[in-house]
């Protein structure tokens, strides 16, 4: 009876991390794109960020950098006064809260030609769904670009995989 009070204890602390691993996200293409203005806001529309999780740039820091802006300098393009500046070339942000983060491009003219993203972060209490998957709000106003992700899908099958484990377990204990 103990080994199997300490087995169900093990499990529940794997099952509990297994929720609360963060992602990180290739944002892609951080350059101007005149066939598809909006595609970074259509691929950060279609993916589910989560507090923790990270928004990985990869770009020519010697042209281009990445600006993290309040709402206002978003719609307006304004590059003045940013959140933060980004110019390395290779930019992580940790989205450590929910609602939405705004980002420009600080090169000349780049966010009025659609160089700019919206990135809407679920609260904690959407994350804790047993299995639930809550879509993010829209953001309002997209007026910007977008590209694939490079993990939210493997995340699904991995965590639906830890489930079937955890019932097979549990049913074994119970029994």
């Amino acid at each position: 009876m103990a080994s199997s009070t300490v087995s169900l204890a093990l499990l529940l602390v794997f099952f509990m991390f297994s929720f609360s691993e963060a992602k990180e996200f290739l944002v892609g293409s951080w350059e101007v794109s005149s066939s598809e203005p909006d595609r970074l806001n259509k691929w950060a529309e279609s993916s589910r960020f989560q507090v923790g999780d990270y928004l990985v740039w990869k770009y020519d820091g010697k042209k281009e950098s990445v600006l993290q802006v309040s709402r206002g300098d978003y719609l307006n393009c304004n590059t003045k006064s940013p959140i933060e500046e980004h110019k390395d070339g290779n930019t992580t942000v940790r989205l450590d809260r929910s609602g939405p983060f705004y980002f420009i491009s600080g090169a000349d003219g780049h966010c009025q030609k659609g160089q700019r993203l919206i990135v809407v972060v679920m609260s904690h209490r959407a994350r804790s769904g047993f299995m639930g998957v809550t879509p993010a709000p829209s953001p309002m106003e997209m007026d910007g670009p977008a590209v694939a992700p490079t993990s939210g899908a493997l995340g699904l099958k991995r965590d639906g995989y830890c489930l079937v484990v955890l019932a097979s377990l549990l049913g074994l204990l119970l029994v």
